[in-house]
């Protein structure tokens, strides 16, 4: 990967096809330094999502659709006719980069229906075109679904949200934050708390300074405070992404965000999931069989750079965790709202 500077870096512009390469926002360097990296192979983008460079499941999955026709491009220049019987080893990487996120698997399955149509010419065209669609597609989705869940809630209020669900982890405009973008927009938000979320702090680095650059009043709380904040009142809401939803509606999503359902549930504060249709996964049955991603102990032992936990004491790291459906008043998706999810009312929406 390459390091770019000169590209105009904001949320709603962290993946950009540019010059027949993909570059990516480098998430890990916000807020202090805004630099793109070029990616020009597709084992390239996979090392991107797996060092966080891009994250939040919908970019996942964008970047990985555009790892597809990187892949190809390289393929067809290698072996000309035959060049899709050499892309196993490729598409293979992209689908391992991280586990958890189930937009990656729905990019690649999509892709991989292009590829099936694209005969043994020059796939560039085809494949490109459904990569653009497939990020279009996730930003039409967002504003959609930032509507729908505005309207759910009764302001001006406060919310909580929860790691970063915003145009830095979609196609653009954001999933939670986008919901939070169309409320506020609308008079019914007043301000927003972020918790920090540790250990990879997306709340402190990336979701404050998205509202930031919106001119959304946010607050930054450590992820412990969130309890005595609802119990003090006027919080309306926490709402939260999604990295994979179960068919009876359990939610798969950053670290910490089940603890968040359990204290909204006790305070009376609503609890909202956003997220597109390409994150629910109807074949896995429950949250049980969604797999977590447990990364380097390492990177909770530190912080900033500097080891906060003694030499020879252990540490935990599981990126997500599920958060049952019982929890889960409202499931704001691009086709409609379902209140209390199950799975008949799931399986009813993706039917429809």
């Amino acid at each position: 990967m390459e390091a770019q500077a000169a590209l105009i870096p904001t949320p709603d512009n962290a993946l950009v096809w540019h010059e027949d390469a993909l570059h990516l926002l480098d998430q890990r360097l916000l807020p202090e330094r805004a630099l793109f990296l070029r990616c020009q192979e597709s084992g390239e983008v996979a090392q991107a999502i797996t060092d966080m460079v891009v994250r939040g499941a919908p970019a996942i999955g964008i970047a990985a659709a555009y790892g597809v026709v990187l892949a190809a491009r390289r393929r067809y220049v290698q072996w000309g006719a035959g060049w899709s019987h050499h892309l196993g080893p490729d598409l293979a990487g992209l689908a391992h980069a991280r586990p958890t996120a189930v937009n990656l698997a729905w990019a690649l399955q999509r892709m991989r229906g292009c590829l099936a149509r694209c005969g043994e010419g020059d796939p560039l065209g085809p494949l490109l075109a459904e990569a653009r669609a497939i990020h279009q597609e996730d930003r039409l989705a967002n504003r959609r679904m930032g509507e729908l869940g505005a309207a759910l809630i009764e302001g001006p209020t406060r919310v909580i949200t929860h790691c970063n669900a915003g145009a830095l982890a979609t196609g653009g405009y954001g999933t939670a934050l986008g919901v939070i973008r169309s409320a506020f927009a609308a008079g019914r938000l007043s301000g927003v708390y972020a918790d920090e979320t540790r250990p990879w702090l997306q709340g402190a680095r990336l979701t404050a300074w998205e509202l930031q650059q919106d001119a959304i009043p946010v607050v930054l709380q450590a992820d412990g405070a969130a309890a005595a904040l609802m119990a003090e009142g006027g919080i309306g809401w926490v709402i939260v992404g999604a990295d994979r939803i179960a068919a009876n509606g359990d939610v798969a999503n950053k670290i910490g965000t089940y603890g968040l359902a359990v204290l909204a549930r006790y305070h009376r504060v609503g609890f909202m999931v956003v997220a597109p249709t390409s994150t629910l996964d109807l074949g896995v049955a429950s949250g049980a069989e969604i797999p977590i991603e447990a990364r380097d102990p390492s990177e909770v032992l530190a912080c900033g750079g500097r080891r906060v936990g003694p030499e020879g004491v252990a540490a935990r790291n599981p990126v997500f965790d599920v958060t049952p459906a019982e929890l889960v008043d409202a499931l704001v998706t691009e086709r409609g709202v379902i209140l209390c999810p199950d799975r008949p009312k799931i399986r009813a929406l993706m039917e429809g």
